[in-house]
């Protein structure tokens, strides 16, 4: 085999260095199960082998809730939502409670979390405060579900009630 690498270069030698320590690692898992096989039984009278787990840990043994949610998660690509659901939902722990009063998550989409602000005031200190937020959200969930913060002030009154309105002056022409 080392004659066969000695005319490979670049690309190709990392290819076949990889597929070689591939087979090696399905080689050895394959041995390492043929150890770790359960013992067969026959069971009295009917003839039947029933498998028996044993007193090591097993894949029919309960597991823990967590676990497996963890497990269907990474399977069905839901981790980086569930990421962001952490941030949203855990806001108060994350931020501390004196923060969490005066601003709430709005959104988290690629990396950018919106805030709005109860005030002004607060939506200028909440931008002071961007970097010492960011530290706090990349220790608590990860480095780069938060990569950067925009901060929105209070929104005014809507005047709009249903699904349908007119353009126009709005309220203020009622108002003599």
């Amino acid at each position: 085999m080392d004659g066969e690498r000695a005319g490979l270069r670049g690309a190709d030698l990392a290819r076949d260095a990889l597929k070689a320590a591939r087979e090696k690692t399905a080689r050895r898992a394959e041995e390492q199960s043929r150890q770790d096989r359960p013992k067969l039984r026959v069971v009295s009278g009917k003839g039947r082998r029933r498998r028996w787990s044993g007193a090591g840990p097993d894949d029919r043994d309960p597991q823990p809730f967590g676990r497996v949610v963890s497990r269907v998660s990474m399977d069905r690509g839901w981790s980086s939502r569930l990421t962001d659901a952490t941030v949203l939902g855990r806001w108060p722990q994350l931020v501390g409670p004196d923060v969490a009063d005066h601003c709430t998550p709005v959104s988290l989409r690629d990396g950018e979390l919106t805030l709005q602000a109860e005030s002004t005031a607060w939506a200028t200190q909440l931008r002071t405060l961007q970097r010492q937020l960011l530290t706090r959200l990349a220790a608590a969930v990860g480095p780069d579900v938060v990569r950067r913060i925009r901060v929105v002030g209070p929104s005014g009154p809507s005047w709009r009630h249903g699904p349908r309105h007119v353009r126009g002056r709005g309220p203020r022409d009622t108002y003599g």
